[in-house]
């Protein structure tokens, strides 16, 4: 059996190349990154999704490689840096990393586009089912986007069973299906720690959260890894991993913020020159 991050897939010279498959000794199908062409046409988003605005989420952002395919998703932390999954940072070399800021429906050239100076992975991580799945880029000049919250002590609330939230991404609309030009979101509950247990015996909920549906129908995909987790505006989880898309009773995995959020923010400000 095995595990996938929530990447994709890559077109390279014609050629499709899988470079989202992790091997591990239990199904999960990770909502990772999706290298995938944007120019073919294909129309993909949250599965279970609806059309979102940047108005209402400034921060959320996508990474593209030097050709500008769209790889991951990402969320602006602060002026000078955004937070993704740390399979997203590692997926394509730092020089030919972008973000892509402000930009509600790829097709156009909206917005900004950064390349990075520093990706900071976080320390041990090997891949995302072992957990700290989360990385921070420091971008070339200054964004332009209001940044999402980061929890604080006071906001454990945000991490009980049944809470809204919502998923944002450009990723596909179904496993393995089509990519979208839009920015998509979904809401999706907050999962208790035992019911994602049953579902994902690598779960560890000191690092990760899950949220779903149990009968399924509504999950971040393919190309949404990295993207966010909110409620409100305050960023409780980054998209991980999952058993396909979803799937009943097993609910999409993320990188629980609130135990990184230290480091987030240590990572995040803005560096004085000289």
């Amino acid at each position: 059996m095995s595990v996938q991050s929530r990447r994709s897939l890559l077109f390279v010279s014609g050629v499709l190349l899988a470079v989202a498959a992790v091997a591990v000794p239990v199904v999960v199908g990770t909502a990772a990154a999706d290298p995938g062409a944007t120019g073919s046409g294909n129309q993909a988003r949250i599965v279970g999704g609806e059309k979102a605005s940047l108005a209402d989420h400034p921060y959320v952002v996508y990474l593209t490689d030097a050709g500008g395919n769209q790889f991951c998703g990402a969320v602006v932390v602060s002026s000078t840096a955004v937070a993704t999954a740390a399979h997203c940072a590692k997926a394509v070399a730092k020089q030919d990393v972008r973000v892509v800021a402000g930009r509600e429906d790829k097709r156009t050239s909206e917005g900004q586009v950064l390349g990075v100076s520093k990706i900071w992975v976080n320390q041990g991580y090997t891949d995302p089912t072992q957990g700290g799945d989360i990385a921070v880029l420091t971008v070339r000049g200054q964004l332009d986007y209001r940044p999402a919250k980061l929890p604080d002590s006071g906001d454990a609330g945000l991490y009980a069973a049944g809470t809204q939230a919502t998923v944002l991404g450009w990723g596909r609309i179904a496993d393995g299906g089509a990519r979208s030009d839009y920015l998509r979101s979904a809401q999706v509950p907050v999962v208790s720690d035992s019911e994602c247990r049953s579902g994902y015996t690598v779960y560890d909920q000191r690092t990760m959260v899950c949220a779903g549906y149990a009968e399924g129908g509504v999950d971040a995909c393919q190309g949404d890894s990295g993207g966010p987790l909110v409620v409100g505006d305050t960023l409780i989880g980054i998209v991980s991993f999952g058993d396909g898309c979803a799937k009943a009773h097993k609910p999409g995995v993320y990188t629980r913020v609130s135990a990184y959020a230290d480091d987030i923010q240590t990572q995040a400000k803005p560096r004085l020159l000289g």
